[in-house]
């Protein structure tokens, strides 16, 4: 059997009445790498430990928490890949109609907020168990944190789960040891020295925990009461950057939150797993794909993007505000060696529905490979700079050389055609080395006819709440990128990725993007709109009107119909916004501004005219992305059209 076992037959096959750990989560069961549950599972079997898989499980009842028997250490719970609030609704907060990491794209098959509600199940069922929480949506929901879909701040996922341990980040090391001291039969709740938990104790319990350097936390834990989170909006953005600036393996110090009688304490970060450790990870005997009891309904659709991808790296120094992995898996890069990376590639190409395409060899950030700089290895990242905002660091190492020898060692997998790189690009970082090597390899080599990239916006002001460069760095790119691209004989697009209504976007702002659209030819199909998800720094300025990181005031657009019309401008091309966007800017006297965009025909719906491939080649040279000729077999790509921004604008009105 390579699966983990999913039925009480297959746990009394390994020779076992019950497992030692039962692991519940929202989503299907997928033994791939890619998946935090495959990954904690594996690690935990490759200990020793008896790991039964329960995923789904019918939330209404005990019944189905009650399969396996009361588990011999604990019950292990992870809400799943996404927060699950994120994976029902939309940024509308509309209800979803596909689930893609269930089993055939099944919607509504965990509840919202699975992990309070399957440790409910679990409490119910067997009361004082041991329960260890993890995944996205407990680590991103360590703290008090902002929720959007209930608008107000909510108490620490530990509280309201009434789980006894949380494990946040990339949690392999913390689940062995854990795991380690439960089968020693230290009790669950005298597990307060683990590196990367958070664990809850009485107020005024002792804090002892070491530092990196040794030094003893003592009695000194740095933190707020709740009671004024919940009501005081600047100590809530107080709050989060210093638990931002914390959240650092080296220089991160424990930080506790009171609830009445009661002290959360969240212990400083794990040290991310080294080359050598993230190699024994990716070597453990993953299936590679959803568990066969699924096939009858479709499988698991999630498979499809990463089932020929390789992921060669962990972290992120990119530091936008709106994304978070900064206080998930961190800022400190760390990448896995090219001989793991090769065998992944041999393992791959041995599949029997391989069609010589890898898809992807990326991570968070595609062409980071190493920390941003020596410094970082020993003495952590940066508490108040950024490596790449407002530009990149002095210090920062910008070298694409080993990734360069990864994708030729791929390349020369027996089997392998083509590489793909489908993970975002970090333009800046690309334009910060100065060898040009591997720019121009990308675009000979590694681009399936149009590549991701990532600008969100053109405006100063939008730019810089998000933590982006400016958008003449994203000009220099594109105007490098198409010469490139030229010089190699192809002809290439890009996509840009753009948000709406990010917090600092006013009408003037959303306005200059659409003019900046208009003016270099982007017509997008799909934009996304700002979404307030736990654990980012935008969602502190969406909630509270504050910069975090400088207390400053921030505009944060969030009246629907101002939405909308941001939204609308975003994609001034389409017939059924005209309509929107008149109306809105009339409204905001500013119907000079929408004959500006639209043109002098009030109520016109004529569809702006498409630029032929071959016109459009001559001018940019771009064309709609649809006329790219994917890699075969290949997961569909968005149709958009994006034209090669003018190298003299700025994005000024």
């Amino acid at each position: 059997m390579a699966f983990l076992p999913v039925t009480p037959h297959e746990v009394r096959e390994l020779g076992r009445d019950t497992p030692d750990f039962v692991y519940v989560f929202g989503d299907a069961y997928v033994d791939h790498p890619s998946f935090g549950p495959a990954i904690i599972s594996r690690v935990l079997q490759r200990d020793g430990f008896t790991v039964a898989m329960l995923p789904q499980p019918d939330w209404r009842t005990t019944d189905d928490f009650k399969k396996f028997g009361k588990p011999r250490l604990g019950f292990l719970v992870s809400g799943g890949n996404l927060d699950s609030m994120v994976a029902h609704y939309t940024a509308a907060k509309k209800r979803r109609g596909e689930d893609f990491y269930s089993p055939g794209c099944k919607a509504g098959l965990r509840p919202d907020r699975a992990t309070i509600v399957y440790c409910n199940r679990i409490r119910e069922a067997y009361g004082d168990i041991p329960i260890v929480i993890g995944g996205m949506e407990a680590s991103l929901r360590r703290f008090a944190h902002y929720d959007y879909w209930d608008d107000r701040v909510r108490r620490s996922i530990l509280v309201d789960s009434r789980a006894d341990l949380l494990s946040y980040g990339m949690g392999e090391k913390s689940i062995a040891r854990i795991a380690e001291l439960l089968d020693r039969g230290i009790p669950v709740k005298k597990i307060r020295d683990v590196r990367g938990t958070v664990w809850l104790g009485k107020r005024g319990d002792a804090i002892h925990f070491p530092t990196a350097a040794g030094e003893d936390e003592g009695a000194q834990p740095i933190g707020y009461d709740y009671d004024t989170l919940k009501t005081d909006k600047r100590a809530y953005a107080r709050a989060f950057a210093m638990q931002y600036k914390n959240n650092d393996s080296v220089s991160g110090k424990a930080i506790v939150e009171y609830y009445d009688e009661r002290m959360l304490v969240a212990n400083p970060p794990m040290p991310p797993l080294e080359r050598e450790e993230l190699d024994a990870v990716y070597a453990l005997p993953f299936e590679r794909t959803y568990h066969p009891m699924y096939e009858s309904v479709g499988g698991v659709p999630a498979i499809t993007e990463v089932k020929f991808s390789i992921t060669h790296n962990r972290g992120c120094f990119g530091g936008c505000n709106f994304c978070a992995l900064a206080f998930h898996q961190g800022r400190a890069v760390r990448s896995r060696s090219i001989e793991s990376c090769v065998a992944e590639a041999k393992a791959i190409a041995a599949m029997p529905d391989f069609k010589g395409y890898i898809h992807d060899v990326g991570g968070p950030t595609a062409n980071f490979r190493h920390p941003a700089c020596e410094k970082q290895k020993k003495s952590g990242v940066c508490a108040d700079k950024r490596c790449l905002f407002p530009k990149p660091c002095p210090n920062l190492r910008a070298d694409h050389a080993e990734y360069i020898e990864l994708l030729r060692a791929i390349e020369a997998v027996p089997g392998v055609k083509k590489v793909f790189i489908r993970s975002g690009i970090r333009f800046d970082y690309l334009l910060a080395d100065k060898d040009d090597s591997f720019f121009k390899k990308l675009v000979t080599d590694h681009v399936s006819g149009q590549l991701k990239v990532a600008p969100e916006h053109c405006s100063p002001n939008v730019l810089a709440k998000m933590g982006k460069p400016d958008v003449t760095v994203y000009n220099a790119f594109c105007e490098k990128y198409f010469r490139l691209s030229k010089a190699a004989g192809k002809n290439q697009f890009l996509v840009p990725y753009l948000m709406s209504s990010h917090p600092g976007s006013t009408l003037d702002d959303a306005l200059t993007l659409a003019l900046y659209m208009k003016e270099n030819g982007i017509r997008p199909e799909q934009v996304q709109d700002y979404y307030p998800t736990p654990g980012t720094a935008s969602t502190v300025m969406y909630y509270t009107g504050l910069d975090p990181f400088t207390m400053k005031a921030v505009y944060t657009p969030t009246d629907y119909g101002e939405k909308k019309l941001q939204r609308a401008l975003l994609q001034w091309h389409r017939a059924e916004n005209r309509a929107i966007i008149r109306e809105g800017l009339a409204k905001a006297g500013r119907s000079a501004d929408a004959d500006r965009l639209l043109g002098g025909k009030p109520h016109s719906t004529a569809k702006p005219p498409q630029k032929s491939a071959a016109s459009a080649a001559k001018k940019a040279p771009a064309a709609p992305a649809k006329s790219a000729k994917p890699a075969a077999k290949n997961p569909p790509k968005r149709k958009e059209g994006w034209a090669k921004p003018k190298a003299k604008s700025k994005g000024k009105r």
